[in-house]
């Protein structure tokens, strides 16, 4: 880790305190760069319950602080297979199944609706699900009092005479700093700042999402235990149910997806992206499949939707007059169909903390931003892309279709690339851009 016996004759203002906003605060600050978070919320909050990560991902936690690490294991679910595995995966839809219940021949095994037809494995070491809240609020913890200010919804950013970055907010309030950090997620204003507001909009998917939080001792009350504990996911045609412990395995955390255009509804005209629904609604996208499936959409509590959206590429993640930079959703919000935004997040806050440890003045920022870009975009961008092609594997629609062995082939493959990275190697590629 690179750090500073004195703090740095620059600061930067970081938008947004949510995960990626307060992951990069405490890597700036534990290399001792000067930094305030502006959060346009009234108190730190995420939006949302279970997300995963993955060893790769923890162990970046702990290159940046690890205390991190040690928050994330105490809200994690830590429930170990032997060997590691990401998912189960079974078929959920009927219609995938023979008139006898059948859904694949393997190794001369017949396989039936809802049972599983292959494991995805996963890599070893710490990883599992946390709850959103529960994780952001362990992240708190390691900041000093007073690095936040709250309510501060951020307008316009101009340049003063001396290159300096001033945030105009809707209080009427301003603030100076040297460069601007955006870490404010997949509706970032930094954003439209920095690409223009046509190349930053947020693009439909074409999916949405349904929440499904329940009590794991109300699951176990329909699943086996090993449905319930574990993650398992559900495929089908133009829909996919994903399962997964979070918050010490204390809650059992659904989340169903469906295809936009195969269901009951013909286009996304809500100017809100998290609306509430019925069960009903629910239970009539998943009319064809497995009775288990039902049951955790039918107890459901307080079911809501949401629309799944993505970034178009972003042409680079950084300007200079007025300096900012974007990072994790800002720059490249993804699907969650690999369920790895959040790690990249994570990965982006550690390469981008320590090319600004090793510059010494504002001049120098702009060098560190562009190493940053040429390091992370084109791995982030791949996520975006590999993520909506595999919302489509998952549902039997892309080119492997409803072939289980060739889908059996991509999913277990698929996310080497992703879990299998060397951080400090691009890290070391980056520190060679900066000193080029």
């Amino acid at each position: 880790m690179s750090s500073s016996s004195t703090p740095k004759s620059f600061n930067l203002a970081i938008i947004g305190g949510g995960i990626s906003g307060l992951t990069l605060a405490i890597a700036l600050h534990k290399r001792n760069i000067p930094i305030t978070i502006y959060e346009s919320a009234a108190s730190f909050g995420e939006i949302g319950a279970g997300l995963g990560f993955q060893p790769n991902s923890v162990r970046t936690m702990e290159l940046i602080a690890p205390g991190i690490k040690e928050g994330f294991l105490r809200c994690a679910n830590n429930q170990e297979t032997d060997p590691p595995k990401w998912f189960d995966v079974r078929i959920g839809d009927t219609r995938e199944a023979d008139s006898e219940g059948f859904v694949r021949e393997k190794d001369g095994r017949k396989i039936k609706l809802g049972d599983p037809i292959f494991t995805i494995p996963a890599r070893p070491g710490p990883r599992g699900g946390v709850h959103r809240a529960h994780f952001l609020d362990e992240l708190v913890k390691l900041l000093p009092e007073g690095i936040a200010q709250f309510v501060k919804r951020l307008v316009e950013v101009t340049e003063t005479d001396g290159g300096d970055a001033v945030l105009h907010f809707a209080d009427g309030t301003t603030a100076q700093h040297t460069a601007v950090i955006g870490c404010d997620g997949i509706k970032s204003r930094t954003r439209e700042i920095v690409l223009g507001k046509v190349e930053a909009r947020p693009l439909f998917s074409g999916k949405y999402a349904y929440r499904a939080i329940l009590p794991m001792q109300k699951a176990l009350e329909f699943l086996e235990h090993e449905q319930a504990t574990t993650p398992q996911m559900y495929c089908g045609y133009q829909r996919h149910v994903l399962t997964f412990p979070i918050a010490n395995g204390t809650i059992f955390n659904g989340m169903p997806l469906v295809q936009f255009q195969h269901s009951s509804r013909a286009q996304w005209t809500n100017p809100e992206w998290v609306v509430k629904t019925s069960r009903e609604d629910m239970l009539a996208d998943y009319a064809h499949w497995d009775e288990k499936v039902k049951s955790i959409i039918a107890n459901v509590k307080n079911p809501n939707i949401w629309a799944l959206y993505n970034h178009v590429p972003a042409r680079t993640l950084y300007q200079t007059r007025p300096r900012i930079c974007l990072l994790g959703d800002a720059a490249h919000a993804s699907t969650p169909h690999q369920g790895s935004g959040a790690g990249m997040c994570v990965e982006d806050s550690y390469i981008l903390a320590e090319l600004l440890a090793d510059v010494s003045g504002a001049d120098e920022l702009e060098k560190a931003f562009q190493a940053y870009d040429a390091v992370r975009r084109p791995r982030a961008l791949k996520l975006v892309e590999t993520s909506r092609q595999a919302g489509m594997l998952w549902e039997l629609e892309g080119p492997e279709g409803d072939d289980l062995d060739a889908f059996e082939k991509n999913a277990t493959t698929r996310m080497s690339w992703i879990w299998d990275y060397e951080i400090e190697k691009d890290l070391e590629r980056a520190r060679e851009l900066l000193r080029a």
